[in-house]
Formats: C-alpha cells, structure tokens, sequence
C-alpha cells in the first residue's frame, strides 16, 4: 500500500507559512522584505 506524501491542510499551510508567522521571526521578516522588493503580487500563502 503506498501513501501519498501531500496531505494539504489549510490550517497547517497558514500557521507555517502565513504571514504572521513570517511577521513575528527576524529571517520571516527579511523574506518579506525581498518579496516586496521584488513587488509580489503576493508575499505569503
């Protein structure tokens, strides 16, 4: 039996990946300094 590896949560996706997980860490804040020096549409999930 083989199991899929991606099991998506949005939850999950939110609290790794949002933006006041990026906001509150001092390297979360440098990605979203890049992302909008680089002018993204959007800078987290």
């Amino acid at each position: 039996m083989r199991v899929t590896t991606y099991r998506p949560k949005k939850k999950k996706r939110k609290r790794t990946h949002g933006f006041i997980k990026r906001s509150k860490t001092v390297s979360g804040k440098k990605v979203l300094k890049r992302r909008r020096a680089k002018k993204r549409a959007k800078l987290t999930v």
